[in-house]
């Protein structure tokens, strides 16, 4: 391996951010794993690599002789349970995950090999055509269906629970515990509490169950490695909830790059492979009103997420991504746009 100081460090917005790749003993030990997997596999890297540091990733892209590239990414404890999750995915759904070259599950690290071109780069470089994420959510959706009988597992790996029948509790304690809302804010928020445990109770009322929602499935989180075909990855904002709420965010991302227009085609695409479920196509239509609403709670709890300040930092006034969880928090008492 090169020298640490040869190697490009990409820290975006959160030039402060703590991660573990600061610990040399440990980047020694990640990028070590690393190599070792890949060498594994008859693999060689040819370089020192491109660090992307997050408050919730570490991501070292490694260049790999005759195969562009492969991924190393660690987690914070909070999504420790997505190398599991990764290696379980590929396994009961092949295709339509990036499978893995290797996990360590104790560790929270991963291996991925080079998953094409994103999506993102795909939408921009055709022309503006919102139908072009209706192939990838109704992938997604046909992957949700696939995924039903194994939530058990997904408990079992450790993902975390936002069960429908309980978001109201879990409603509760994001609304108590953030810091960075202001009075007015929570005060606002409690009293839509009668009205979020009716969401609630309207989506279990479809009888569509709980299952895998990936809680940020923006543009940036598929490839599409050949037309009409696409491979989800990054699951560690992920969550056992109701399937519907996965739609918010790809929907949001549709909207900025289509404009609100565009909603209900998507909204119909998605909605797609879970009719003759049950429902009635406009049962399943009025459900993904509520759905909208509750998905932003992924959202809330995905950003306490992140690596922990070190024990002798001094406490602050709201801890990282509280600021954000408290930005989605406020998008609740929005009406949806669909």
């Amino acid at each position: 391996m090169r020298n640490d100081a040869s190697r490009t460090v990409d820290r975006g917005r959160y030039p402060t951010a703590v991660t573990p790749w600061e610990d040399p003993d440990w980047r020694a030990a990640a990028l070590g794993w690393a190599h070792g997997e890949l060498a594994a596999h008859g693999l060689r890297v040819t370089g020192p690599g491109h660090v992307r540091l997050r408050p919730w990733s570490v991501l070292v892209r490694l260049p790999v002789a005759g195969h562009g590239a492969a991924w190393f990414k660690a987690n914070p404890p909070g999504s420790a349970f997505e190398a599991g999750l990764t290696v379980a995915l590929a396994r009961w759904a092949p295709g339509h995950v990036l499978a893995p070259l290797a996990a360590d599950a104790a560790r929270a690290w991963l291996l991925l090999p080079d998953g094409g071109e994103l999506f993102r780069d795909v939408l921009d470089r055709a022309p503006a055509d919102p139908r072009a994420w209706e192939r990838p959510l109704a992938q997604y959706a046909a992957l949700q269906r696939t995924l039903l009988p194994h939530t058990p597992d997904l408990e079992r790996l450790g993902v975390p629970g936002a069960h429908t029948a309980r978001l109201p509790d879990l409603f509760d304690r994001l609304v108590a515990d953030n810091p960075a809302l202001p009075p007015d804010d929570r005060n606002r928020l409690r009293a839509l509490r009668p009205r979020l445990a009716r969401w609630c109770a309207d989506l279990a009322e479809l009888g569509i169950a709980d299952t895998l929602d990936h809680a940020d499935l923006h543009d940036g989180q598929l490839f599409a490695p050949q037309p009409g075909r696409f491979t989800f990855f990054d699951w560690g904002d992920a969550a056992i909830s109701h399937p519907f709420c996965s739609f918010l965010v790809p929907a949001l991302a549709a909207r900025e790059r289509f404009g609100p227009e565009a909603l209900p085609r998507l909204r119909d695409a998605y909605l797609e492979p879970w009719t003759g479920s049950g429902p009635t196509p406009a049962a399943l239509r009025r459900a993904m009103r509520p759905a909208w609403r509750l998905g932003t709670l992924g959202r809330v709890r995905a950003w306490g997420r992140l690596f922990p300040a070190p024990a002798d930092e001094p406490d602050a006034a709201a801890p990282p991504g509280a600021a954000e969880s408290a930005e989605w928090l406020r998008a609740l008492l929005a009406e949806p746009p669909i």
